[in-house]
């Protein structure tokens, strides 16, 4: 259903009426707040379920005004309860977010590192392939989404973590370094949507084997060519995915 803008305060509440009518006392109260703060809630409830679906079909560059439609309100409503991309972003993906750390304290506690290694990537890349907002974000760089920031550390931590137990368990080849697996993981997960769309929806599988295999330790594996990414190199890659 339609929501006016016309009638949209600068706060993201919907002015439902003043003065001495049913909307409540010229000072704001009455039944009018509630009504106002009941639109406002529905409007951004509504804002939040668009942008998922949206972003999900169309990855996180979809224009607003689909959203907007789709919600059944006008871009200026968006606009007030999210006033820049990144902010409606965030609201629509932190859970789903906070969800990958989850995952990641639980390859952690595992005791044998490629074991907890294998179990994290499969569970990020389980969310890569179904959600293509989701794949957008933790496969490039966009400024401004505080959950973002929070995730692309913890993944970072938890990444580093294993590999280095790895190393120390003779499972995970002394070489390879946190910058090479991130690069290597955010190049196929880019991927990820097109592969499953031309194949299965389990067909990342086979690739990300292959992609950990090479992580393995093995005497007859040569030595890595060239000098590893540096954090701040990797950084300016993933920026260089979002254009």
């Amino acid at each position: 259903m339609k929501i006016a803008d016309s009638t949209d305060r600068p706060d993201g509440t919907a002015d439902t009426g003043s003065g001495s009518g049913t909307g409540g006392g010229k000072d704001g109260s009455g039944a009018g707040a509630p009504v106002r703060r009941r639109d406002a809630r529905r409007n951004r409830d509504l804002l939040l379920e668009a942008a998922h679906e949206v972003f999900t079909e169309l990855g996180l560059n979809a224009p607003l005004d689909v959203i907007a439609r789709r919600a059944g309100v006008g871009n200026a409503t968006l606009y007030r309860h999210f006033p820049h991309r990144a902010a409606l972003v965030d609201a629509v993906f932190r859970d789903q977010l906070t969800g990958t750390m989850d995952a990641g304290d639980r390859a952690r506690d595992v005791d044998d590192a490629w074991t907890g290694l294998i179990g994290y990537l499969q569970a990020v890349f389980t969310v890569l392939a179904t959600d293509r907002g989701t794949n957008d974000l933790m496969t490039t760089h966009l400024e401004g989404v505080e959950s973002l920031t929070a995730v692309h550390a913890h993944n970072h931590r938890t990444v580093e973590l294993l590999l280095e137990r790895g190393r120390h368990q003779g499972t995970i080849r002394p070489d390879v370094t946190t910058e090479d697996v991130l690069f290597a993981l955010a190049a196929l997960g880019r991927a990820v949507p097109a592969l499953t769309t031309a194949t299965t929806p389990d067909g990342w599988r086979r690739p990300l084997a292959l992609l950990c295999d090479s992580l393995r330790a093995a005497p007859t594996s040569p030595p890595l060519p060239s000098p590893a990414l540096t954090p701040e190199q990797l950084d300016d890659t993933l920026h260089h995915f979002n254009r």
